[in-house]
């Protein structure tokens, strides 16, 4: 479910009702497709740590924080500064967006684009771009922000037909993964091994962090 931000109550006890009955979910534990990839689609490293989606905060970080996002969600756009604020301040997770375009093919156009930045290493920055629009996206707006930031047009074009399977590969992986996980909009996380369908506020945020090292037998140093 959506939680916008202010329905959701900073208590321990009601952030580990999101993640699920019990405090700690195996991603094994997790609903499976039925699809007969399901196995190699949910596995950890899968989940957590996609060689095709570069990361950001510490990428040699001890918890991973996986955000499935639509760039036209005000959720998740006004989720941003403190979902990154709260990585900077703890300095070891490793934050990684997963496009997950369920909000018209807007969103897909975003979706695509802002993914094949990856080549010319501007991922990041596109993220960061197309994230902080606040007006209606359309193919001209995108362009207009990613050129902002720095993405070379020209050759997103490029890149955008020559890896157009590898993209959408990763697209249709990730809305397998959210889909198998039961989220049922945006934006939805796995943080370490906890399911959390909503938005949380850096105090929960924090919280869960703290869990999920807790669960993984770590500790902040």
């Amino acid at each position: 479910m959506n939680h916008p931000i202010e329905e959701i109550r900073p208590s321990r006890r009601h952030i580990l009702s999101l993640v699920g009955a019990a405090p700690v979910i195996g991603l094994s534990a997790l609903p499976r497709l039925v699809r007969a990839e399901s196995d190699e689609i949910l596995t950890e490293a899968l989940v957590l740590r996609d060689p095709e989606i570069p990361a950001a905060g510490n990428a040699a970080g001890d918890i991973a924080i996986v955000e499935y996002f639509d760039y036209q969600c005000p959720y998740c756009r006004r989720l941003e500064p403190e979902l990154r604020q709260v990585v900077h301040d703890d300095g070891k997770v490793k934050l990684v967006w997963k496009d997950w375009p369920i909000l018209g093919p807007a969103s897909v156009t975003a979706a695509r684009m802002g993914f094949a930045s990856k080549y010319q290493n501007k991922f990041v920055e596109a993220h960061e771009a197309l994230i902080a629009v606040n007006s209606k996206l359309t193919d001209a707006r995108i362009r207009e922000a990613l050129a902002g930031a720095g993405v070379d047009i020209d050759r997103l074009d490029r890149d955008l037909s020559a890896h157009a399977a590898d993209i959408d590969a990763v697209l249709v992986r990730n809305d397998d993964q959210a889909t198998a996980f039961e989220f049922r909009g945006t934006p939805s996380f796995i943080v370490g091994k906890f399911r959390v369908p909503g938005a949380l506020t850096m105090a929960q945020f924090t919280q869960v962090i703290a869990d999920a090292r807790k669960a993984a037998g770590l500790k902040k140093k």
